[in-house]
């Protein structure tokens, strides 16, 4: 609801200058050096794959997960497009890397407190997802974890385990106030570990899984898929690491 209420706010702002949009702005065109890092950035928006399998179990149907897949990735194409779109119109070359910031201070204020809202809101989502899977695979492996099991006979967190998922707060808090250039971090990120989870991993576990029984298109896909993804991954990480060095190195504003 907090990002419902973002959106609309932005929205609404950009639509109220819909007489002075810059249609004559908009080119269709790929720019070599930061086309990989926009890859990154669309790549790192999706990848929700982290909380997805604790979702599944949750839900009241689980046979309408594919189904429930389909539609909100679909609708969060379409709305992530034209929410692009109009902002760009909006401020065309103008625009900054975090769109907030291109709104006038008084709508900015309460865009960001809802902001704020948004993020303490969704920051558990994949935060108990990762540390699950993190105290599943080091501290809870049947005995067989590289270190104690960080939960008591009562089933209740030990105090040292609650201190590591405190120290993991603040080293993501830590990360999002010293390193600027949000769009070009989004682009590493994505590069890096989202283009892994979308792409590589998937067609690989595909292949791995169900090799006798695919056909011969199917095959070509996978391998299509894999070595795209690979490019993308690549060549988006390289650009990424590339600006944020121009960036520190130039001290170039976001």
């Amino acid at each position: 609801m907090a990002h419902f209420v973002i959106n609309v706010l932005v929205i609404a702002y950009c639509l109220s200058r819909a007489r002075d949009w810059a249609w004559d702005k908009v080119k269709f065109y790929i720019d070599v050096k930061k086309f990989p890092i926009s890859i990154g950035i669309i790549v790192f928006s999706y990848t929700s794959q982290i909380f997805l399998p604790s979702m599944e179990g949750s839900m009241s149907k689980p046979s309408d997960f594919h189904c429930m897949m389909n539609w909100t990735h679909i609708a969060a194409c379409i709305l992530k497009g034209l929410f692009a779109l109009v902002a760009y119109l909006t401020w065309a070359d103008a625009t900054k890397e975090v769109i907030t910031d291109n709104l006038p201070s008084t709508i900015r204020a309460v865009v960001n407190i809802f902001l704020v809202a948004k993020a303490l809101l969704s920051y558990p989502l994949p935060f108990f997802a990762a540390v699950e899977v993190l105290e599943k695979s080091f501290f809870q492996d049947g005995g067989r974890a590289a270190f104690p099991d960080c939960y008591g006979g009562d089933g209740r967190i030990k105090p040292w385990g609650l201190a590591l998922r405190c120290t993991l707060v603040v080293f993501t808090l830590l990360m999002a106030v010293f390193v600027p250039h949000f769009a070009l971090l989004m682009g590493l990120t994505g590069s890096l570990t989202g283009a892994g989870l979308c792409f590589l991993l998937p067609s690989l576990f595909h292949l791995r899984l169900l090799w006798r029984k695919l056909l011969w298109h199917q095959v070509f896909f996978d391998v299509a898929i894999f070595v795209i993804g690979g490019i993308c991954s690549i060549s988006g990480f390289i650009h990424s690491m590339e600006g944020l060095i121009e960036a520190f190195k130039y001290n170039i504003e976001e």
